[in-house]
């Protein structure tokens, strides 16, 4: 089965994903910047809801290169999902020549225990992907996102087949980034990756004073309507796989 992955970062965005029926969310806070670390009050909501949830954990937007100060609130953060009761954590970390920064990733992953580990779009900008999804398999992690080093997953359909192939079920490969209903089934199709990752919002209604306030711009939800299209197209595809 394709299993479909939500990435929210409202109470509404959980409760959306359920009643559309996701398979797994990823939570975190400050979408349009790729994500941060979310709220303890937010862990503890998602983790009293029936779907399985792994916290982001980034410490602050921009580059993906993090030193000890922001390796130490990194580590806490991760503790503090674990004692949330959430399922895992979403992480990862680069070295200025874009290789993975092992050490760091290697220390973290540690501290998740018996967490699931999501290694994040770190990956995409890696020299190596091959080389670097061979380390994610030594170091723990239970899947890579990735939109096979391009803008989007449909983009980089050529690189994630190479690397649902290389994987050979020892790793999975979530694809993610403008990932869609409209496109979604030749994505699979022609990657044969197994999870797909979206965040399937859309506009809130908004007053117009907010952003003039300082209080950011218009803002977003999680749409139901578009979970339940991107969930019913990866059922259509697993119905038209040949047996």
């Amino acid at each position: 089965m394709i299993r479909v992955e939500i990435c929210i970062e409202t109470p509404q965005g959980i409760e959306a994903a359920h009643s559309a029926g996701a398979d797994r969310l990823e939570l975190c806070a400050s979408l349009d910047v790729g994500g941060l670390t979310p709220s303890m009050g937010l862990m503890h909501y998602a983790a009293q809801r029936p779907l399985p949830a792994l916290a982001m954990i980034r410490p602050r937007a921009g580059t993906f290169i993090f030193d000890a100060d922001e390796a130490s609130v990194m580590r806490d953060d991760i503790h503090a999902a674990r004692q949330a009761g959430l399922a895992g954590v979403v992480l990862g970390a680069l070295r200025p020549d874009r290789h993975l920064d092992h050490e760091l990733l290697l220390r973290l992953s540690e501290a998740c225990g018996d967490m699931e580990r999501t290694l994040h779009r770190a990956f995409d900008l890696t020299q190596d992907p091959f080389a670097e999804l061979e380390f994610a398999i030594s170091a723990g992690f239970t899947r890579i996102l990735t939109s096979g080093q391009k803008p989007s997953a449909p983009e980089g359909a050529d690189c994630l087949a190479r690397l649902q192939q290389q994987a050979r079920g020892r790793i999975i490969i979530l694809a993610g980034s403008g990932v869609k209903a409209d496109n979604v089934a030749p994505l699979i199709s022609q990657t044969g990756v197994t999870e797909v990752h979206a965040s399937c919002r859309k506009p809130a209604i908004s007053i117009a004073d907010d952003a003039a306030f300082g209080f950011g711009s218009q803002p977003v939800v999680t749409d139901p309507d578009a979970i339940r299209a991107l969930i019913a197209a990866t059922r259509q595809t697993e119905r038209s796989r040949p047996v």
